[in-house]
């Protein structure tokens, strides 16, 4: 960051208004727009009755919350039925093994007081006291209730004392910000490890997101008219098929110890793409099936390709848990990864690349292209890396728990897309902080969901919204400027005051330090008091594992103080 300034340079009179040249109306429909679900989700979270059974065990709690359902719910499943169908004859054991136990029990007595019978007549149980109650049953039973309703109470008071010990982190920004692979990183760092289940689920994934990058790259290479430029790296095909021909021919003729003799450089050719289609014939081919879906179904077996070789199976195989689409899409790349290894490597597909920002394509996907290969053997489990970098769209509200250094964490991860962000009221009571991530990359792309809105534009109406939210008046709130990597890349090829939104933009092109306190200081104008601390802003690459965890370990850090201090425990700086 060097010595700049926290403001950016003054930006130069726009004409005809005191405001950006375009933007403002649209600018103030969106604010206004989010505000308007926020609150909509407010007034049905006041509308809602909650409705808590308590009372002792067997007391018949759960027979009403079953009752509930039969009368206002859904019918159950054949999967509930079967279940307590199971339940029901394990019920049946349970009493008779009771039933059982008390006759012997019955009848080991009776035997013992016929045999043992005195001529002396049997005391009453108990006697009656004046005031009309047992003698001794009476305040015996009054001790043991105040004790069981003091026991509760202590129980009652040790869960307060507990959930309010308890910090409530919520994840919130648009979508593909890298909400969830702050998420992920969190687990990393002080979870358990991942399954081989888990890796399975994230290997699907991850052949899946390779494909969906395939198909978005392809099509938009066809848009960008650049299809006759693919014919130009036949060139290379032909060279290796004459190489190839020449090595037999070689061998043929007696020379191979002649070339044992000679320099080795040219080992490293062997090591090359040694197939024989072109990046056209990839290109063709992946319209064909992935794209167009024009080719016919006996054409290609779909499950074939990499399946299983010799006997062996794929690792990875399928996962129920990553869903039909994406076990789908990663059965096509086992059957044409080489054809999109051969495609990415052509100097087209890189023009392709360079203007990725049109299409949304997810730009860490760039690591799983340039390593097709090891995804596509028989043998592959996912890296941390790769779970990491593996997009999946968050469609509810996720929630892990960790206990650091003592005290009890809960991290909340919610989608970020419009349609889901009426579901992020439900996470807003007691939260102790709130991470806001925001994708510094993300200034010239739109969002998916709304291709005439700028992705930064809405990140920053969206963080308007969440910090003047009365329900975090007393919550701490961070922000994460994410993906500072691929901004620094991105920035080299993509100017910042070429985006209509950022016109204002004075600073130096292609400088990195200018451009993140430019965008660090669009985001405090969002605020409505200026007494947002710069230790809560943090510019982040949540893929880099170091990165994280020095920056997870601060904000935990802040995020305790700062809660000690709105608690009254110290003092305000």
């Amino acid at each position: 960051m060097g010595g700049c300034s926290s403001k950016p340079a003054p930006a130069a009179p726009p004409s005809g208004g005191g405001g950006a040249t375009d933007g403002g109306p649209a600018k103030a429909t969106e604010s206004r727009n989010i505000e308007g679900d926020l609150e909509r989700g407010r007034r049905e979270e006041e509308r809602k009755i909650k409705m808590l059974l308590l009372g002792a065990g067997e007391s018949g709690k759960s027979t009403i919350f079953k009752q509930m359902r039969v009368l206002y719910g859904t019918e159950r499943s054949d999967d509930d039925l079967r279940m307590y169908g199971v339940v029901a004859r394990s019920n049946i054991v349970v009493a008779t093994r009771k039933l059982c136990s008390h006759l012997r029990a019955l009848k080991s007595n009776k035997q013992s007081t016929m045999g043992g019978c005195s001529s002396t007549p049997q005391q009453p149980a108990a006697t009656t006291s004046a005031g009309g109650g047992r003698a001794n049953g009476g305040p015996a039973l009054k001790t043991a209730t105040t004790n069981e309703s003091r026991q509760i109470e202590n129980d009652l008071e040790s869960a307060q004392q507990e959930e309010e010990g308890k910090i409530k982190m919520l994840l919130l920004g648009a979508g593909e910000s890298g909400k969830s692979t702050i998420f992920k990183q969190m687990r990393l760092l002080y979870g358990t490890e991942r399954s081989d289940d888990d890796l399975r689920m994230y290997g699907v994934v991850a052949r899946s997101n390779i494909v969906v990058a395939t198909r978005k790259l392809c099509s938009h290479l066809r848009n960008l008219g650049l299809e006759e430029e693919l014919d130009g790296n036949r060139a290379r095909s032909n060279i290796v098929v004459a190489t190839r021909k020449l090595c037999s021919h070689l061998r043929n003729l007696g020379l191979e110890e002649e070339l044992d003799r000679e320099s080795r450089e040219n080992e490293d050719l062997e090591e090359g793409d040694h197939s024989s289609m072109t990046s056209r014939q990839a290109y063709d081919e992946l319209m064909a099936y992935l794209v167009d879906n024009t080719a016919t179904a006996s054409a290609q077996d779909p499950t074939a390709g990499g399946a299983s070789e010799n006997g062996r199976k794929d690792w990875v195989g399928q996962s129920p848990r990553a869903g039909l689409a994406a076990n789908n899409d990663a059965k096509q790349f086992l059957a044409h990864h080489e054809s999109i290894r051969i495609l990415w490597q052509s100097n087209t597909m890189k023009q392709v690349w360079a203007k990725r920002s049109a299409v949304n394509i997810i730009d860490s996907h760039k690591e799983y292209l340039n390593d097709i290969p090891r995804i596509a053997s028989l043998d592959y489990k996912p890296t941390t890396q790769d779970v990491l970098i593996a997009r999946v769209r968050t469609t509810q509200v996720v929630m892990e728990k960790y206990r650091i250094d003592g005290i009890d964490f809960e991290m909340y991860d919610v989608g970020g897309q419009r349609s889901e962000r009426r579901k992020w009221i439900d996470c807003f009571d007691q939260v102790t902080a709130v991470i806001f991530v925001a994708a510094l990359s993300e200034y010239d792309q739109t969002l998916a969901e709304a291709k005439r809105t700028n992705r930064m534009v809405e990140a920053l109406e969206l963080f308007r919204s969440v910090c003047n939210n009365r329900a975090f008046s007393n919550t701490s709130i961070m922000l994460f400027l994410n993906k500072k990597d691929i901004f620094a890349e991105k920035i080299l090829c993509s100017d910042i005051a070429a985006q209509r939104p950022f016109c204002d933009y004075a600073g130096p092109t292609k400088d990195f330090d200018h451009g993140v306190l430019y965008f660090i200081q669009k985001f405090k104008d969002c605020l409505i008091d200026d007494e947002f601390n710069d230790s809560f802003i943090h510019v982040t690459c949540a893929t880099d594992t170091n990165n994280m965890e020095f920056v997870l370990d601060s904000t935990r850090t802040i995020i305790m103080t700062d809660n000690l201090k709105r608690s009254g425990f110290l003092g305000a700086d």
